[in-house]
């Protein structure tokens, strides 16, 4: 089984629910890489200002990010353009040339592929 997991949740809206998110993303990550399936990650929207969240060693999240960093796939370069993300260290994906962006991920190419998609 493949799995991609999309994270979309923000960081600046500070609420327990955007960390929620995130914390359920990877742990859902940490969950199918541990069985040995094929999975991956992608921050997309404003989720791209999670990589930079997650890298400081304070936030509470850290070291299950730490656990997973190996499964992720990168982060939206046109996302990265519209929410001033910083996600340095990581991959900008871009196969989806949306008009009047740098691109986006392709969710659609990733599903003609085989792969669950789980948004979060």
């Amino acid at each position: 089984m493949k799995t991609t997991i999309v994270v979309l949740s923000d960081p600046k809206s500070g609420s327990e629910e955007a960390l929620g998110r995130v914390f359920n993303a990877l742990a859902v990550a940490y969950d199918v890489k541990n069985a040995g399936d094929d999975v991956g990650i992608i921050f997309q929207g404003a989720g791209t200002r999670w990589p930079e969240q997650l890298q400081k060693e304070d936030n509470p999240v850290h070291g299950l990010f730490k656990a997973v960093e190996d499964k992720i796939l990168g982060v939206s370069c046109g996302c990265t353009d519209v929410f001033g993300a910083q996600p340095s260290g990581f991959d900008l994906i871009k196969d989806n040339e949306v008009p009047g962006t740098s691109g986006l991920p392709s969710l659609y190419n990733l599903q003609k592929q085989g792969h669950n998609v789980l948004v979060f």
